[in-house]
């Protein structure tokens, strides 16, 4: 009598369980050549775990363009290349809080019920430590901002923003993967952006 033949997924499944554990663990975490992924959905619970964890660096640098600063920084009462930056998620919104020596203003951002990810090969020849190529990541929130100081002027329903957390890592979601942020806000009165470094994760 002939043996069963052995399904792909019997097969997988034999070689994670004679892999050593860090190496299964390693491939669970495995990226493809070709990878590439566009979609929105509620934060599981894992993900809303890993945004938790995540810190604003310590300086917001102002997106400035070839035209002066009142074309680039519409709606902002106080206008620097850079402010001194503290910011998290605090209970179900982004709390960030701008400063200029005695210029201060603060954005509350309410996260929104879906988040938008992407994830890509850039085919760049970077190899990730799942093993496979190192991909590029983005997770992105938008909804209506709220602001106090040197925004409250400007931020005026209804003010929207989009904020981007931008990284790289394998095909597993972490929240040391995004290193760096870009923040806009525009609405009838406001028209700027914000990007800066992501601090290590709590």
């Amino acid at each position: 009598m002939k043996a069963p033949r052995l399904t792909l997924f019997s097969l997988a499944l034999a070689a994670c369980v004679l892999l050593p554990p860090a190496r299964a663990l390693a491939c669970a975490c495995c990226s493809n050549a070709g990878d590439y992924y566009t979609g929105s959905a509620r934060p599981s619970a894992y993900e809303l775990s890993l945004l938790e964890r995540v810190r604003f660096g310590g300086t917001a640098h102002l997106y400035l363009t070839e035209a002066d600063t009142e074309e680039s920084a519409r709606g902002l009462a106080h206008r620097a290349e850079s402010y001194t930056l503290r910011g998290s998620l605090v209970g179900n919104a982004w709390r960030l809080e701008f400063r200029d020596g005695n210029k201060t203003g603060t954005l509350t951002l309410p996260l929104p019920s879906k988040m938008s990810s992407y994830t890509a090969d850039t085919h760049d020849g970077r190899t990730s430590h799942g093993g496979g190529p190192l991909l590029y990541k983005e997770w992105r929130f938008e909804g209506r901002a709220a602001g106090t100081g040197i925004f409250r002027a400007g931020v005026v329903v209804p003010t929207r923003y989009l904020l981007v957390l931008q990284g790289r890592g394998n095909g597993c979601q972490d929240a040391g993967d995004f290193m760096h942020w870009r923040l806009r806000v525009a609405g009838r009165k406001a028209d700027y952006a914000f990007y800066g470094r992501l601090a290590e994760p709590e």
